[in-house]
């Protein structure tokens, strides 16, 4: 099944090192041709700024008449930005390029496309134009940018930004950190972005998504060969097929796995019910949910389906173990935690269970030297907790939280979050494609562990369960929402939604 490749920095700078070089030995074998002296020599900027300025005409609509701003950084995305403005203005389309900074300080190949454009008549304006423009091409600075976006640079977006008119960003909008997505100071927001080559992590997660608005890529010419092996994958709706495998007619439950939900203490047995319903819903055969409350109800009126037991039953009994939800910190919730990772079946860990875990040394060891799959899918707190790191620091970088905590527990890790993180202890990692804001409410973790053990317990391995759950688990909430903005969202009706899904045709 394809996924759209991902792309670190520093590959995409190797990616760039590799096709530049075949490039500049193509122009060296051509007669006539030297590299450093025509603008017009194919290039990764030319064709990186021939495509933004595709994109902007089919971007820019009869709705917004006018002319366009390019806006141009010190950098290549700046030299971007200009090849663009270039070939815009060989269409006869109207557009003023703005400059920051000095032109004498340009790169090469970025000085080169200014010469151009001057001696096409083209001239850099000093001040922006009074009326907002159609639309505005930031080409300030792309996917290198290490600090923090301050002074005349931090003015000029704030100036976009009070036009209010739609930003076309060139790679990624300017201020945002092409690994982390991390915010630097302040950032482009664009209603689309054209990146080139490939996805950037950052572009996928974090502040990314709500900077970068619809997300095209432009290859540029560079095939998969000289691309090699992406460092991730954007799993997105073709991971579906991969969660229901048809069932012959001569099936029964057992087939279909049972599962076990541990958890449930004293006041949170609500958490351990809704990854229990998460679980049928999305086809395990039968669901033992494991109360550590004493007291708690014999029925589940929503869904009696479920057979509420005794914890160490349901650890005893199950094929794939969840446990987690509702569990609480004491010493019996440490016991059960020690007996679940000590079963030979599949493991999913969530919630108080992830919180035991960073507290104990053993277990932690005991959960590391497991031969059988083991998931564990914090939010950032509890990935802080298992690091022994601050949560800032888990989000400062969430692609190398997660694999450095797949490695440390020899684990599948599902970090949550806004574009959450599928790590694993070896191979690429992944970045989910679903899930809106609404799903900020109590207990959509708990829905998801139900998904993700439901799906082991069918047979899946642990990289499709985690990918497939998380993203199911998104869509069904993106389901619900109806749009990017819905609040009020309950994780009460996400299995509904996410079986709903996953028998569509």
């Amino acid at each position: 099944m394809a996924f759209a490749p991902i792309f670190t920095v520093e590959s995409i700078r190797a990616i760039e090192a590799r096709a530049g070089e075949r490039l500049t030995a193509c122009s060296a074998g051509s007669p006539g041709t030297n590299p450093g002296d025509s603008f017009e020599v194919d290039s990764l900027m030319l064709r990186a700024g021939t495509a933004a300025a595709g994109h902007a005409l089919a971007y820019r609509t009869a709705a917004r008449p006018g002319r366009l701003l390019a806006l141009a950084g010190p950098g290549n995305n700046g030299g971007d930005a200009i090849v663009a403005a270039c070939a815009l203005r060989r269409q006869g389309v109207p557009v003023d390029l703005h400059l920051l900074g000095d032109q004498g300080s340009l790169p090469r190949e970025a000085a080169a496309a200014a010469q151009r454009w001057q001696s096409m008549g083209g001239s850099f304006i000093e001040t922006l134009p009074m009326r907002p423009p159609s639309l505005v091409l930031d080409g300030l600075f792309g996917i290198g940018l290490t600090r923090p976006i301050e002074g005349d640079a931090a003015r000029l977006i704030d100036a976009v930004h009070a036009w209010c008119c739609p930003v076309l960003a060139l790679d990624i909008p300017s201020g945002i950190q092409g690994d982390t997505g991390a915010r630097l100071g302040c950032a482009i927001r664009a209603a689309a972005t054209l990146t080139f080559i490939g996805l950037k992590p950052g572009l996928l997660t974090l502040d990314g998504p709500d900077h970068s608005g619809t997300i095209a890529v432009a290859p540029i010419g560079i095939d998969e060969a000289t691309r090699g092996t992406p460092d991730g994958f954007l799993i997105d709706k073709a991971v579906l097929p991969l969660l229901r495998s048809p069932r012959p007619r001569n099936f029964h439950k057992g087939h279909a796995g049972t599962v076990g939900i541990i958890g449930g203490a004293t006041g949170m047995t609500g958490a351990a019910l809704l990854a229990g319903r998460a679980a049928l819903r999305t086809g395990a055969g039968k669901v033992l949910v494991g109360m550590v409350a004493h007291e708690h109800p014999a029925l589940d009126l929503l869904a009696p389906e479920l057979m509420l037991i005794a914890p160490a039953l349901g650890i005893a009994e199950a094929s794939t173990i969840a446990i987690g939800p509702g569990l609480g910190s004491s010493r019996r919730a440490q016991a059960l935690l020690a007996e679940a990772i000590a079963r030979p079946v599949p493991l999913v860990l969530d919630a108080d269970a992830l919180n035991l875990l960073a507290r104990s040394p053993a277990l932690g060891t005991a959960l590391a030297r497991r031969t059988q799959a083991t998931l564990l899918t914090p939010h950032p707190a509890e990935a802080a907790r298992l690091l022994g790191i601050h949560t800032r620091a888990v989000q400062a970088n969430r692609v190398a939280s997660a694999l450095q905590m797949a490695a440390r527990f020899n684990a599948t890790v599902v970090l949550k979050g806004n574009g959450s993180v599928v790590a694993e202890q070896t191979g690429p990692f992944a970045i989910i494609g679903s899930g809106n804001p609404g799903m900020a409410a109590a207990g959509m973790g708990d829905c998801l562990t139900g998904i993700i053990a439901a799906l082991l317990a069918q047979g899946l391995d642990a990289a499709t369960a985690a990918r497939g759950g998380a993203w199911l688990h998104g869509a069904a909430g993106d389901h619900m929402a109806g749009h990017a903005q819905a609040v009020g969202l309950c994780a009460s009706e996400l299995a509904d939604a996410a079986r709903q899904l996953l028998n569509a045709d």
